[in-house]
């Protein structure tokens, strides 16, 4: 009998695939194509739902990528986000990659409750509400929505937000970020969000949402950011608790 917690032969054979798919990949460039499921199958000894089972696990750690009619491609690799204050295109630009993107939305509207709250304005008053495309080399990487309230920079205009950090602009009108404050949690992309990163449906993804503060302690902005689960991991720097 087996014992509790022991993995079954089909969670072994799974095992025993995903092995055998990592060393595919060992001989494999990104952008490459795997074998078509059935030749796979047929080669590895499996059966097609046990092989599809570890390439879901391959895909989901974001190392293969599936294209619904396509195929089964070698993924870009993930890019680590260290959680610091630092702009998207700072991030990338250090990492030796171009930054880019575009302007999919720019307006003025009064706050509303809700963001009035996390930004500590009246309901009334009006805030810039600013959704970006970012890029890194040409690939879409996240959807970011900008909050911030208009009295703070009220000149500003949707091009001077294209292809340029919004914390030099900032730095370049006087206003520092000191500090902030940021939650992160999984979800997947909605329909109109997977188009827009071109990604299935329900990828894996990340929502960060950080308000941030000047040093004079004032809010600045509110942002919500979708990361693309395929292509970050998180990554943290530890350090004991003085005693």
């Amino acid at each position: 009998m087996r014992s509790v917690g022991e993995p079954g032969p089909a969670t072994t054979k799974r095992r025993v695939v995903r092995r055998e798919l990592m060393a595919m990949l060992e001989e494999l460039d990104v952008g490459d194509a795997l074998p078509s499921e059935r030749r796979l199958a047929e080669e590895l000894g499996v059966s097609r739902p046990t092989l599809r089972a570890a390439i879901d696990e391959l895909v989901t750690q974001g190392l293969l990528d599936r294209r619904h009619g396509s195929g089964t491609y070698v993924a870009e690799p993930r890019i680590a986000v260290a959680l610091t204050m630092t702009s998207f295109s700072e991030d990338m630009a250090r990492r030796g990659m171009r930054p880019g993107g575009r302007v999919l939305s720019f307006r003025a509207e009064t706050a509303g409750a809700k963001i009035g709250r996390r930004l500590s304005i009246s309901p009334t008053e009006e805030v810039f509400t600013i959704r970006r495309l970012r890029l890194a080399d040409g690939a879409s990487m996240a959807i970011e929505t900008l909050y911030l309230p208009r009295a703070l920079v009220p000149e500003l205009r949707r091009e001077d937000l294209e292809g340029r950090s919004f914390y030099t602009l900032l730095r370049e009108r006087g206003i520092v970020l000191a500090s902030g404050r940021e939650t992160i949690e999984p979800t997947v992309t909605t329909a109109e969000e997977a188009e827009v990163l071109g990604v299935p449906v329900h990828t894996p993804a990340f929502l960060f949402q950080r308000i941030s503060h000047s040093e004079e302690g004032t809010p600045v902005e509110y942002v919500r950011s979708l990361y693309r689960g395929d292509r970050y991991r998180l990554e943290l720097e530890l350090k004991p608790v003085p005693r």
